[in-house]
This record gives structure tokens, sequence and C-alpha cells, in this order.
């Protein structure tokens, strides 16, 4: 059942800070430990690093909740798809410096998800678009394989449902169920080493996705905030300057010793 107006308290840029503001420390602790080890295991990390990491999943959903909201709202689709190829494609230096890999990035996930909610609402015969949806996710799972193409289909059905709240609500916790299990399945042998901590994780995980769609679902306001303009460049500026932040931070030590 939805919530009543006086739980709407939080506006689209407060949301969208808080992810980013996760994500930011997350990925300072994943990515310095990745760029040393690129099999690290994260359950070999202190507890508060491991909690950050976990909390850097606030932002991945609230992205993708916002995929779904700004293309009803977008002005131009085409211009919006455009401004997202063109981040992507200013990422992958700042990945390369960082990683010393060139490869797709989270951006091109969030490009993948808003055409295949253009394609589902192109007026296409119904097995044309639902064959062109998935092959647009075959694309993504072997681009860029972090969400595989579970965040497409969270997309497409926040899309699909938006006026059904219950729907939505099932098709979201249900992909996120599938996508948080994954971990089981491919990395049996940090399981079997620290079960406890592994599975822990997964579930803390969860929560923190789980926390995420409420955020998106019983506070958000569905307003702007005070300055949609400059959020709007400053949100699509920080990805690529958080990678270059934490390259500086990760080449620190050589340059001072």
């Amino acid at each position: 059942m939805e919530q009543t107006s006086k739980y709407k308290s939080i506006n689209r840029d407060t949301c969208k800070y808080l992810a980013i503001f996760f994500m930011f420390w997350g990925h300072l602790f994943a990515w310095i430990e990745l760029a040393h080890d690129p099999l690290y295991d994260q359950t070999a990390l202190s507890l508060w690093q491991q909690l950050l990491i976990d909390l850097s999943l606030f932002c991945p959903p609230v992205m993708f909740f916002f995929i779904a909201d700004g293309f009803r709202y977008t002005r131009s689709r085409w211009k919006y798809a455009l401004r997202l190829l063109i981040l992507a494609l200013v990422i992958i230096p700042c990945d390369w410096l960082l990683f010393g890999v060139i490869e797709a990035n989270i951006i091109v996930t969030l490009l993948c998800s808003l055409l295949c909610l253009m394609v589902w609402e192109s007026g296409w015969k119904l097995p044309l678009r639902i064959l062109a949806v998935l092959g647009i996710c075959v694309l993504n799972f072997f681009t860029y394989a972090e969400w595989y193409a579970f965040a497409e289909l969270i997309v497409l059905f926040l899309h699909i449902f938006r006026e059904k709240p219950k729907a939505r609500a099932v098709a979201y916790f249900s992909l996120l169920a599938a996508y948080s299990a994954i971990p089981l399945l491919l990395t049996p042998h940090a399981i079997k080493a620290h079960p406890a901590l592994s599975v822990g994780n997964i579930l803390i995980q969860y929560v923190v996705m789980a926390a995420a769609y409420l955020c998106m679902t019983v506070f958000y306001n569905g307003k702007k905030g005070r300055h949609p303009t400059f959020a709007k460049w400053f949100f699509y500026a920080f990805y690529p300057l958080h990678i270059l932040i934490i390259w500086v931070i990760y080449k620190m030590p050589d340059w001072i010793f």
C-alpha cells in the first residue's frame, strides 16, 4: 500500500547526493584493493571496510529508479541517451588509469537500460520488443557483467509497474534476490572459506539495496532540488571525477615514497 504524502520528504537531488556519498566511500576501499589485486577477497578486509563497500550498493538502485523516472520526464530521450553515451566514453580512460584495462562501465548499463525503455515504448509489436530487449541485455552482459542483465530488467519493471506498487515491489525484490544469489554460485570458494562472513555480506547487501528501493518509493517526493541545473551536471561530472580522486589516492604512496 502506498504511503501517505507526509513520508515523502526527500527530493530527487538529495536522493542522488546520498547515493553518491555511499558510492564514493565504498568504491574508495573496493577499487584500491582491486587495483592492487583483481582477485581480492572482500572478506579479508576489516568489518568497517566491508560495511562501507556494502553500503555503496545503495547507489545502483537509486540510479536505476531515476533512469525509469527520467525516461518519463526528459524532454528528449535521444539526447538523454547521448549524454549517457558520452559519459560512458569519458569514463573509459579513467578506468584505464586505475585498473589498467579498457572496458565498459556501469554507465553503459544505464544506457542499455534506457534503450530498453525506448524499445518497450516504441510501438513495435510485442514479440519484436521482447526480442530487442533481450538482445540489449545480452549485449550488455558481454560488455559489462557487474549487474549481468538484472539492471535492465529492474529498470524495465520499475517503468512497467510504475502505477502498480505491489507488482513493482514483487518484481524488484525477486530480481534483487536472484542477483544477490549469484555470488553463492560464482564464488563457492569464498563461501567455504568464510561462510558466516560471506553469507552475512550478501544479506547486508540485499538489505542495503532494499533500503534504496524504500527510499525511492516511500520517501522520495517526486520533486527536484533547489538547484536542478547545477545538480544535473554535477552528477554527470562526479562519476569520472571520483575515479580520478581514487586514482590519486591509490598513487599517493608511490609519489610520497
